[in-house]
């Protein structure tokens, strides 16, 4: 196992570690997971985590107002219009969108859509910080560079697959997991992915969920996200949306929980085994140094010795 994957597992247990001591509740929105949410009776729509006007001057508080305050607003009303009486009443919100949307099978049920853009959308708000863009972390930069080859190759990435969404979506980067959990709906992802970031556009409501991925990051590309700002200019709206007010440190506290679900998920893998792997890795390492020096030595002694003339 290379240095990065290394390093994934011992993030992995200290991340666990952490949790554990902190006792720490992963809220829906964050952590991806529809079953972590008790069951609701009627879906309220989540405040911003900022002010309307906190993201200025990248995106208007006309912008804001006009996408979470009237948008965002339609899709709860719509979806608590329809839920009242049906099978849909007492799901959570992310139960309800992987519940009603079929498998990819045959079109979604009704739900689908508007809970599916409500999920969306307070994952996208939560996804920018004032003061946002900047660089990754060093540990998270190891994650990018692994399976993007390099952070300009993963920004690149995500800027083709948002300029090539056509017509209304969403772009997504995600954590790809070992298996679907809750869905076998086919995933366009190839499946050589398993465990490694991966950069996804989906249109419409569709978001990596629905795969039994982790999304770590999301950009709206449906047009009144960024009209009333950029008008056409959608490269305009992503490459700010990138350097100014992406927030790393919730992709890597996503990318956190991730792996840890994935772990506990797919493998039920403890703390004590994790550690017991590293140290395994560290004495094979350890080991294998003396013998490499010993060989080294006589390469060395034997390049030394020459036939002697007659």
């Amino acid at each position: 196992m290379n240095d990065v994957a290394d390093d994934e597992s011992a993030s992995d247990a200290e991340t666990e570690e952490n949790a554990d001591a902190n006792g720490d509740t992963v809220d829906a929105l964050e952590s991806s997971d529809p079953d972590e949410v008790g069951p609701v009776t009627w879906i309220e729509q989540q405040p911003l985590p900022y002010p309307s006007d906190a993201l200025e001057p990248y995106i208007s508080k006309e912008t804001v107002e006009q996408h979470w305050g009237i948008h965002q607003h339609i899709h709860v009303e719509r979806l608590n219009g329809m839920i009242g009486g049906s099978e849909w009443e007492g799901m959570s919100l992310g139960q309800m969108m992987l519940s009603s949307f079929n498998e990819g099978r045959e079109a979604p049920h009704p739900p689908f859509f508007h809970a599916a853009q409500i999920w969306n959308h307070d994952f996208y708000w939560r996804s920018m910080q004032p003061g946002g863009g900047s660089k990754p972390s060093e540990r998270l930069l190891k994650f990018i560079k692994r399976d993007f080859g390099s952070y300009d190759g993963m920004i690149q990435q995500f800027m083709d697959a948002a300029l090539t969404q056509f017509g209304s979506g969403w772009v997504w980067l995600s954590y790809k997991g070992s298996k679907l959990p809750h869905v076998n709906s086919r995933s366009p992802i190839p499946s050589d992915n398993y465990g490694r970031l991966v950069i996804s556009k989906t249109p419409n409501a569709i978001n990596p969920l629905v795969w039994g991925h982790s999304p770590l990051l999301a950009i709206d590309v449906w047009e009144h996200a960024y009209y009333l700002d950029y008008e056409d200019r959608r490269a305009d709206y992503v490459s700010t949306f990138l350097e100014k007010l992406l927030s790393w440190e919730t992709v890597e506290s996503r990318l956190k929980k991730a792996v840890i679900r994935a772990i506990e998920r797919d493998g039920h893998v403890s703390r004590k085994h994790v550690r017991k792997q590293l140290l395994a890795q560290g004495k094979s390492r350890i080991r294998a140094r003396p013998q490499q020096a010993n060989e080294n030595a006589r390469g060395q002694t034997s390049s030394q010795e020459k036939p002697l003339g007659v």
